[in-house]
């Protein structure tokens, strides 16, 4: 009897490991490619098209979403997961903690290279959204000055009140940085707010100016919100793109294809709308990605 049920043990285990093994590879064989992101709404968003585009291709996909920005590159070199979006200035700045520099092309070869060489990952292809640091300003305050980019607003810096997160007058990348490119800028006056109450603070007229990212979806609303450009280049590059594991990229090359063709049809003013459809329209990240990856499909 023991003997009996010692082989009906091993039948059972190996009928669970050959499951596993199917459950490993998608269609036509290929294995199952973990996707990772990070912990805001774009993150996921763009993390969710790449899980579909790869199923799509006939990957098996399993999602390992939602990674708190500073443990995200440990994850990844730590094999927890197989890919996920990255931005050139974070992994400049934060990561391989370089210099700042201004250029998109000289900060994505860098990276990209660095990647490669100290952490075995790959930057694929760069997308055109660029989620920088800036500021945004009220439109109306913008239009009543002629405000338009940073230069602008420095010769009107004495009219202008700014809401802040009680950092910006701080950081070397915040005023400090600033005043080293463009000048002084004697703001009217300088208050701090709380971070999520600061598009409410501009549209109540309780402030003309807040430091801002270039793809946040109260943006989307122009009438209401400008960003301002950075004539001058002071704030570098964070453009967006795939970060993947060396050895999941030489077992499965077509995901660089895959991925690739995702990043080719995204830009700046798409992901505010699609930010805006999470964060203002409060749909489902996963419903937002399921329906821009269709619409790129036909």
């Amino acid at each position: 009897m023991r003997k009996t049920k010692e082989i009906r043990m091993a039948a059972v285990v190996l009928a669970a490991g050959a499951l596993s093994l199917l459950s490993g590879c998608g269609d036509g064989g290929k294995e199952a490619i973990r996707v990772g992101s990070k912990d805001f709404t774009e993150s996921l968003i763009v993390g969710e098209i790449y899980a579909l585009a790869l199923e799509d291709a006939g990957y098996k996909v399993e999602r390992n979403m939602n990674v708190a920005g500073s443990v995200v590159h440990t994850a990844i070199i730590g094999d927890e997961f197989d890919l996920y979006p990255e931005y050139t200035g974070t992994a400049l700045l934060s990561v391989l903690q370089m210099d700042m520099n201004s250029d998109p092309d000289v900060v994505y070869e860098t990276v990209k290279a660095a990647y490669d060489e100290q952490f075995e990952l790959t930057w694929l292809d760069s997308s055109q959204v660029n989620d920088r640091n800036g500021l945004a300003i009220r439109t109306e305050t913008a239009q009543q000055y002629g405000i338009h980019t940073m230069s602008d607003l420095q010769a009107n810096a004495d009219k202008i009140r700014v809401c802040s997160q009680g950092e910006f007058e701080y950081r070397e990348d915040g005023l400090p940085g600033l005043a080293k490119v463009y000048g002084e800028f004697p703001f009217a006056s300088i208050k701090v707010y709380d971070s999520g109450l600061k598009y409410e603070i501009l549209a109540n007229g309780e402030a003309d100016v807040c430091p801002a990212y270039s793809t946040d979806a109260q943006l989307v609303n122009a009438d209401q919100f400008t960003y301002l450009e950075d004539d001058k280049h002071f704030w570098p590059p964070y453009y967006m793109a795939p970060v993947v594991r060396n050895d999941v990229l030489a077992e499965n090359p077509d995901i660089a294809e895959v991925l690739n063709a995702v990043s080719a049809k995204l830009d700046t003013e798409t992901m505010i709308a699609l930010n805006a459809k999470v964060d203002i329209d409060k749909q489902e990240y996963e419903d937002v990605a399921k329906e821009f990856y269709d619409s790129i499909q036909r």
